[in-house]
């Protein structure tokens, strides 16, 4: 490989803080260069396959570009133009993101279905598939942390911009599935991956860099059902008392609108059981003795303290939900843990007509690849889904901040009601399918549901302060 092309690494340098996917946009970058770079295809268009060492508060970050360079830069490029790079050949010309230039996509395909290598990259085909290859892909809009490439009807190809070491849980974990012979996830059709750096450490793994799957064409994102629900219930007429004036709004009162969420709700329940079921039989599952429960306890306590001194308004809770960990602690016995989502809400699945498919089993980006992979009880999954429905509930409450007091106060009790209804809901679904009842664990799910919302409270006041009231209404109630 020729040595850094040191214009390229400048433009490089002035580009990447400005991409949403980048995580370190709260510090400058001290050091960035070109750990491996892969050509992959010659002549105009080119692309190489780039991993940058970015090196900001002490720590090297290593992000995935695909980067394309061509000797003139088409109108339709020019959003993902990075710059003209006048270093010696090959890097020379207009270099951009090559993920959203299909003539340059489809090599992904091509590489995946011949098994191909180059350099240090492994490209793979599922076991007993077949991948089809001349389909241009194109980058979808939804996603911030990855880029995902859709490819005609047939495939989506996540790119994992931000490198962890090892395998990524969501090949990993979609693999094991798709053995098990579970219903509810997108089939795998290839991957890519790149050679570990150090051969020779002990245990080391091949980096992932990219998962292809089913794409799902009559899918429906399950955050954008739900509010579509929220919003019918929403624009109902208030029902009215026995003297026939307008009555408060009830769980029940919230099945009668049109777009009723509830039916969904407990099917998705009764996917998600079906989902842990399987991730229990692919890796199996440990008996976790009541010190382990207690350290568990510890983790949200500290998590809570941390949250506490950063954003003074959780503080008038803080008693309440540390007294909902303590009790879990008082009362802890062995539990069952296995592998989880880890990272589980409305915008995870998708409602085909074939019936709920989880996707992203990736675990929360901010967690170290060491703890996506740790086992967990499968009810913190369910209260993850719990604080998405009020999530849901609330989104547009959220949005409209010129509502008058009255409006709000009736709105608010609509969104209780609907939040109710498919908690309820998907909890009786999880149950009946097999999963641990939630009703059975009620101060787990709630010790889980706090945890979740203390979270939530940090992020809120870091990104999105008008949506803050959001978690610190369920604390109210949860801690109360």
């Amino acid at each position: 490989m020729p040595p850094p092309d040191h214009s390229l690494v400048r433009l490089l340098s002035d580009w990447l803080p400005r991409q949403r996917w980048f995580g370190g946009k709260d510090a400058p970058i001290d050091e960035l260069s070109i750990g491996t770079a892969t050509e992959l295809r010659t002549g105009d268009p080119a692309l190489h396959h780039l991993v940058l060492d970015v090196r900001q508060n002490g720590t090297t970050d290593h992000y995935q570009l695909l980067l394309g360079v061509r000797r003139h830069l088409p109108e339709r490029l020019h959003a993902a133009a990075i710059g003209e790079a006048d270093g010696h050949p090959p890097i020379t010309g207009h270099v951009y993101d090559a993920a959203h230039d299909p003539d340059l996509t489809q090599v992904l395909l091509e590489f995946m279905a011949s098994e191909a290598s180059a350099g240090p990259l492994r490209f793979r085909r599922a076991p007993g598939t077949g991948i089809r290859t001349g389909l241009e892909g194109l980058p979808t809009s939804a996603e911030q942390s990855n880029t995902s490439l859709i490819f005609g009807d047939a495939y989506i190809c996540k790119l994992f911009r931000r490198l962890s070491p090892g395998v990524n849980p969501d090949l990993e974990v979609n693999l094991a599935l798709t053995r098990q012979g579970c219903a509810h996830i997108a089939a795998v059709h290839g991957w890519a991956e790149l050679d570990p750096g150090d051969p020779a450490e002990p245990g080391a793994e091949p980096v992932t860099l990219a998962l292809l799957s089913e794409f799902l064409r009559t899918g429906t994102d399950g955050w954008q059902l739900a509010l579509t629900s929220v919003r019918d219930w929403f624009a109902q007429p208030a029902p009215p008392d026995e003297a026939g004036e307008t009555g408060e709004v009830t769980a029940e009162d919230a099945g009668e609108a049109g777009g009723d969420f509830a039916a969904e709700a407990e099917r998705l329940g009764a996917a998600t059981a079906e989902v842990h079921r399987d991730l229990a039989a692919a890796f199996g599952v440990v008996r976790t003795p009541p010190e382990a429960v207690r350290d568990l306890v510890f983790g949200m306590n500290e998590q809570l303290d941390q949250v506490t001194a950063a954003v003074p308004a959780l503080r008038p809770h803080a008693h309440g939900i540390r007294q909902v960990f303590d009790r879990v602690a008082a009362d802890a016995s062995g539990l069952e843990f296995q592998r989880v989502h880890g990272d589980y809400h409305l915008g995870q699945v998708m409602r085909t007509d074939a019936g709920w498919v989880l996707l992203d089993f990736e675990g929360e980006p901010a967690r170290a690849p060491g703890e996506r992979r740790a086992f967990a009880h499968p009810l913190r999954d369910v209260a993850g889904m719990l604080r998405s429905f009020e999530y849901a509930a609330r989104f547009l409450l959220a949005r409209d901040h010129g509502l008058p007091d009255g409006t709000a106060e009736a709105l608010e009790l609509r969104a209780r009601a609907w939040a109710e209804r498919n908690r309820a809901a998907f909890c009786a679904g999880y149950a009946a399918a097999g999963g641990p009842d939630p009703a059975a664990h009620a101060a787990l799910v709630r010790a889980f549901e706090c945890d979740k919302a203390v979270y939530e409270v940090r992020y809120e006041a870091s990104n999105r302060p008008s949506w803050l009231p959001v978690p610190l209404r369920s604390l109210a109630r949860l801690a109360g």
